[in-house]
């Protein structure tokens, strides 16, 4: 299997980063980074592991979570590659994740 970040996935982990990075140090930020993105490293073993996101369910594409923290790492798997479409801060309003 093959980790793929869409533009998107990208985008939204570095919004999510920049709007907790006032509030706790250079460090944690660091940590909480790499955190996820172990996370989203772990479904190259286990693909199908994270549940499927509800609020995406209505565009019939199989997408998947993975938690972290406060965040939602959502992706879909597509033959041999597993993309990550999203990192969803869980704290904002979960209708924004359907546009």
């Amino acid at each position: 299997m093959k980790l793929v970040y869409t533009e998107q996935s990208l985008k939204g982990l570095e919004e999510a980063l920049e709007f907790i990075a006032p509030k706790v140090s250079y460090q944690k930020l660091i940590e909480i980074r790499d955190k996820i993105l172990d996370t989203a490293d772990s479904l190259i073993l286990q693909p199908l592991k994270g549940q499927k996101e509800p609020f995406l369910e209505h565009l019939e594409l199989d997408h998947r979570r993975l938690i972290e923290g406060h965040y939602k790492i959502i992706y879909r798997v597509i033959d041999e590659y597993i993309y990550i479409t999203d990192v969803f801060d869980s704290r904002q309003d979960p209708d924004k994740m359907k546009a």
